[in-house]
């Protein structure tokens, strides 16, 4: 049931393959006879130096994965040298993460509700944190039929099938033992008694309320950076940063919320033409070569979270940084193969428009080229 967790996606997963079928419907158009005998995979996001174009996404439940699975991800972010994003479903706190990380940090922010999420703001700011990502794609939850038939919940509900499960996975089992059963550490907090708040986070509801209106709250409380996840539209996008916001991440969860919803690589090029802020983006990235294609079409940076927390799962700290290795390795040979020699260099000129097809306007009896994608 844990690997079905990180695996799964809403209803059908449609939407997991078409992140996927996103990136491989891509295809790269490379320049020749170009020195790449040297070459930078360094890139810059909000004025800061990056060793490569990747943030560790945001993600929840991380404990379930490996003992103080946060803790991992953070200390692997800061070993590369970049930044670590801390879910609102943290397993361990704001506190915690911030006391054992050595680079950046930015909090996720979900709105359970808004005295607790003002409270979880102030403490990310108290402690040291850089960037606040507001996630406005969870207005409810998914349906996530894997977690629905498997009975997946923190905390874990046991029955016959749970216990049949973790005696058939004897390790992760021996270390939930050792180590006692995950918690939502950041809603352990003198906030989080208030009876109403109680009841919201025993629903596992979102404040659906939440909306335009109340962005401008969110951004006279949050002094740093500001970034707003979930936007798959460029009017959205655009509405964020005449509301204040640094950044947007184009992001459809994913996969794992609305089924249907198009990958952010769908809109990428077309919001990064339009919007001059920032442009992040995840969902769907498993190689390097993804991370060259986003950036390629505007993306200034990417978040990667299944990727790591497969490497998470399968041996901790040591298992992401192995992950961030393979994929920082991967950007570097893509980068050779393409013919760039830094990534600063990279735009839609790398990209395939697509076969040129000919037609007939009949007005004019003239051939008119245009690319399909």
């Amino acid at each position: 049931m844990v690997f079905d967790y990180l695996d799964g996606g809403a209803e059908d997963e449609t939407g997991l393959r078409h992140n996927r079928e996103a990136f491989e419907n891509i295809r790269f158009q490379p320049r020749r006879l170009v020195d790449v005998s040297t070459r930078s995979t360094q890139s810059s996001l909000f004025g800061k130096s990056l060793p490569t174009p990747m943030v560790i996404a945001p993600t929840g439940l991380n404990g379930v994965f490996w003992p103080d699975g946060d803790l991992a991800l953070a200390r692997a972010a800061g070993k590369f040298g970049i930044p670590f994003a801390l879910s609102t479903a943290s397993t361990a706190s704001i506190e915690a993460v911030a006391d054992a990380a050595s680079g950046e940090l930015w909090f996720q922010l979900y709105i359970v509700h808004r005295k607790l999420a003002e409270g979880l703001v102030r403490r990310a700011l108290a402690a040291g944190y850089t960037t606040l990502i507001l996630t406005t794609d969870v207005g409810v939850n998914g349906k996530r039929e894997r977690d629905m038939r498997n009975g997946f919940s923190l905390p874990v509900r046991y029955n016959l099938r749970t216990l049949m499960d973790g005696a058939l996975h004897p390790r992760w089992s021996l270390d939930l033992l050792r180590h006692g059963m995950p918690q939502l550490a950041n809603f352990a907090s003198a906030e989080a008694t208030d009876t109403e708040v109680q009841a919201a986070l025993m629903s596992r509801q979102m404040d659906a309320s939440f909306a335009w209106n109340d962005l401008q709250w969110l951004r006279d409380l949050w002094p740093h950076t500001l970034l707003i996840k979930g936007i798959s539209r460029v009017d959205d996008a655009e509405r964020c940063i005449a509301m204040g916001a640094d950044g947007v991440i184009l992001s459809n969860h994913g996969g794992r919320q609305l089924d249907g919803a198009i990958s952010p690589m769908d809109a990428l090029a077309e919001t990064a033409e339009r919007v001059a802020a920032p442009m992040l983006v995840d969902s769907g990235i498993r190689r390097g070569s993804d991370i060259v294609k986003a950036v390629a079409l505007g993306a200034s940076a990417v978040l990667v979270g299944r990727a790591t927390l497969y490497g998470l799962a399968a041996d901790g700290q040591r298992g992401v940084e192995a992950v961030l290795s393979l994929l920082q390795s991967e950007i570097d040979t893509t980068l050779a193969q393409i013919g760039c020699s830094a990534i600063p260099q990279l735009n839609r000129d790398f990209i395939w428009p697509g076969p040129q097809q000919v037609h007939t306007d009949l007005s004019s009896q003239k051939p008119l080229l245009y690319a399909t994608r």
